[in-house]
């Protein structure tokens, strides 16, 4: 009996219908909020990397605006540039 008073008990009634409505029907339930959470710490690992990636960027520029033989490298691999006097041979892979 007594467990049967705790149910029909009002106000038992309003906070278990007041945490089902939490877990499930409002707007910030607790599976929306997991997933917002999980989605700010994606956001957060890829703020990091592009943040190292910028560094690595500016280390770079600053390595190609302050060294000749770098620079004269960096365009002869990327751009495919060449002196007067040479030619160039492009070896690709299968």
């Amino acid at each position: 009996m007594a467990i049967f008073n705790i149910i029909k008990n009002k106000y038992f009634l309003v906070i278990v219908g007041l945490i089902v409505w939490l877990l499930y029907f409002d707007r910030n339930d607790v599976f929306t909020q997991f997933e917002l959470i999980n989605k700010c710490n994606k956001l957060k690992t890829e703020r990091d990397y592009y943040i190292a990636e910028i560094e690595k960027n500016k280390l770079e520029i600053h390595e190609l605006q302050n060294n000749k033989v770098s620079l004269e490298t960096f365009a002869r691999e990327k751009y495919l540039m060449k002196k007067d006097n040479e030619d160039i041979f492009v070896f690709v892979q299968k």
